[in-house]
């Protein structure tokens, strides 16, 4: 007698059945190949499969970007658009998001001035410099192993030492980088208030960078009137951060001045895995700047750094220096009023272990 194939069949099933639902080995494997969305719903199949999925969470510690440029058909702008669909196959569980956009498409509610510098989503292509028209990206941080990373708001009545102190800014040993963005610094009591938050963080060692912008669309605050000035940033604290920046002032006017800048980056020795860039240039300057030659500091840093992925933006002032820490030495240090520029390019790695 010939060999039932539907009893073939029910054994095999049956035996996969009870390795998927007895060998956390096997299924743990599995799991490393779905992505996170997915992977929290698999999550409720069973006691073995939560406890498997925990797992692979906690060994996601690499950060993901989104990224898009329009024109985007439909009243959504394009980053927000990419993110819902994008959103769906990331493998991390994101912890803090940084997200700008341009502000000429969003109907005023943004994180940057007027242009961003956005990776391209393939890892490959190059990044772009957005000039004009519809860009933005989002970074997403996941949880990671001796990084402790901090969102911060202040407005002119919330800014206080006790504040700075909570948001890790102060009297934080740990403190390696911080990224902050100061909106409608141009107004009456700007300049105070911004030298208020730049002060204390110039006398640390921590790598200070950023730039002047628009407006935010941080968690609303309340305390404040609409229009009126405050900062919004992140601070990296942790002994697995490290950072490293340059300043491309007006001098730099070349492409060929421009990767002789950036290549001093180089001196940090910073690894390129879990590493990402940050450019924050003047409106000022950009294609004009470099008689008509587009994408040239982008384009500079991808030649120096191929395998790290850049964002930015454009604009109103830049905030950060010259500050390469190696060896627990800083080869350049700064004040306050050091730290403030106008029409030049900050260039800054930031490592995140």
């Amino acid at each position: 007698m010939g060999e039932n194939p539907n009893l073939s069949v029910s054994v095999q099933d049956s035996k996969a059945a009870y390795v998927l639902s007895n060998v956390a080995e096997v299924v743990e494997r599995i799991l490393t190949f779905v992505p996170t969305k997915s992977l929290l719903q698999n999550a409720s199949v069973c006691r073995l499969w939560r406890n498997c999925a925990r797992r692979v969470l906690r060994t996601r510690q690499d950060l993901s970007w989104v990224s898009a440029c329009g024109p985007c058909h439909s009243a959504v702008h394009a980053l927000f658009s990419a993110l819902t669909e994008e959103v769906e196959n990331v493998f991390l569980l994101p912890k803090t998001v940084l997200a700008i956009v341009d502000c000429e498409t969003f109907n005023g509610q943004d994180l940057s001035y007027r242009n961003t510098v956005t990776p391209h989503s393939s890892p490959t292509a190059p990044p772009k410099e957005y000039q004009e028209g519809e860009a933005g990206f989002a970074i997403m941080f996941p949880s990671i192993d001796g990084v402790q990373i901090k969102p911060f708001h202040f407005c002119k009545k919330t800014i206080s030492s006790t504040a700075m102190k909570e948001a890790g800014l102060i009297d934080n040993t740990d403190l390696r980088v911080v990224l902050l963005f100061v909106y409608e610094a141009y107004k009456c009591g700007g300049a105070r208030f911004l030298n208020q938050i730049l002060g204390p963080l110039a006398e640390t060692k921590a790598l200070v960078a950023g730039g002047l912008i628009e407006s935010v669309f941080s968690p609303p605050r309340h305390c404040c009137t609409q229009g009126a000035y405050g900062v919004v940033g992140l601070t990296l604290s942790g002994s697995k951060v490290q950072g490293a920046s340059v300043l491309l002032d007006q001098d730099v006017s070349t492409p060929q001045s421009a990767e002789v800048t950036i290549r001093r980056l180089k001196a940090a020795n910073i690894p390129e895995k879990n590493t990402i860039g940050f450019m924050f240039a003047c409106l000022g300057r950009g294609q004009n700047y470099y008689n008509n030659q587009s994408n040239v500091e982008a384009d500079a840093f991808r030649k120096v750094f191929p395998n790290t992925p850049l964002f930015g933006l454009f604009g109103n002032g830049e905030i950060g220096c010259d500050q390469i820490i190696k060896d627990d030495y800083t080869l350049c240090d700064t004040d306050s009023e050091g730290l403030q520029h106008e029409y030049t390019t900050v260039m800054t790695l930031v490592h995140l272990g």
